[in-house]
């Protein structure tokens, strides 16, 4: 079945094509850090697809979310400095860290709820933050700088732009379907009814927590792949990226791109990341321009920008002659 050519539609439909179509533009004008850019928004829309599963879905406030981000990024560096360069170990080995580190947050922080569920997992990756911060052998403070790429089997080489952007590109794809697959099965009509009554759903057969528990998992896993791209792609892991401010812009990306909408997320790290380096380059006040401009939006448009454009494309309908 064909989707509806709403407008909303059209322009998720325009944003994945130009997503796609970017490294030939980039590589026409010759603008490599249009390139670096979009890998980066990419790969945070990733970790931003990654906390909509709990936070949209499941209503589960986690503001540790990027302790997952540098879980997966120190499990790659550590193992690059160790010598260890091969993509098919530190991958794995960065979704394992991540999958099991979630696991442990999610088994204590979900038998709780409200700020006490928040100030736990919060609590977790300031934990991870200075556990990190204190390894001298691995930076400490400073971070530690990797000086190669994980290693793949022949023609996929990550020190290529390109083919990185498209690795990046496609993985982003990928967590956008699984997470809609996820939330429209039987898992996910679980996990959003205990989002609106837990006691009903238990009342009814299920069990919430182990359901709330299999998605923490999920989602602290792919942000640890998120985490492991980060690392490739700065050549560089550093304990900021775990830090508490790193899990607000994530929450601020799925707010704003709409919270429980599949695409939202990629929406909203679009825009808040480009907002960031268009300003950034006009006042080195930008933050204070930035700062309203989001209030804005949560105020006028619910469902974030996905909603906005959709009340658009319904007033645009209601007004056309029939």
């Amino acid at each position: 079945m064909m989707p509806a050519l709403t407008l909303r539609n059209i322009v998720v439909g325009a944003l994945m094509v130009a997503l796609i179509l970017l490294p030939v533009y980039a590589q026409l004008a010759d603008d490599r850090f249009l390139m670096t850019l979009f890998t980066r928004i990419i790969i945070l829309a990733l970790a931003a697809v990654s906390l909509n599963l709990i936070l949209g879905f499941g209503g589960m406030m986690s503001f540790g979310h990027a302790a997952y981000l540098g879980i997966g990024g120190y499990a790659v560096g550590m193992l690059a400095k160790e010598g260890i360069m091969n993509g098919f170990i530190q991958w794995p080995v960065a979704l394992g860290a991540s999958a099991l580190f979630a696991l442990i947050v999610g088994a204590l922080s979900l038998r709780t709820r409200g700020v006490y569920f928040i100030m736990i997992t919060l609590a977790f990756a300031q934990m991870a933050y200075y556990v990190v911060s204190g390894i001298a052998r691995y930076g400490g403070d400073d971070g530690l700088t990797i000086y190669k790429r994980s290693q793949f089997f022949e023609p996929l080489n990550l020190s290529n732009k390109t083919q990185f952007y498209y690795l990046c590109l496609a993985i982003l794809f990928g967590a956008i379907y699984l997470v809609r697959r996820l939330v429209n099965s039987r898992f996910g009509m679980v996990i959003q009814g205990a989002r609106s009554n837990d006691v009903r759903m238990r009342a009814i057969g299920f069990s919430p927590y182990r359901y709330k528990l299999v998605a923490f998992v999920i989602a602290g896993t792919l942000c640890g792949l998120a985490g492991a791209l980060l690392a490739n792609h700065t050549d560089f892991v550093s304990p900021s990226v775990m830090y508490w401010t790193r899990s607000g812009d994530l929450i601020i990306m799925v707010v704003l791109g709409g919270m429980g909408t599949v695409i939202g997320p990629v929406i909203g790290a679009v825009t808040l990341l480009v907002l960031e380096e268009v300003l950034s380059g006009i006042t080195e006040y930008w933050q204070i321009i930035l700062g309203p401009l989001l209030l804005l939006v949560v105020l006028f448009a619910r469902g974030g920008i996905d909603g906005l454009l959709t009340q658009l494309g319904e007033r645009l309908r209601r007004g056309r002659p029939s």
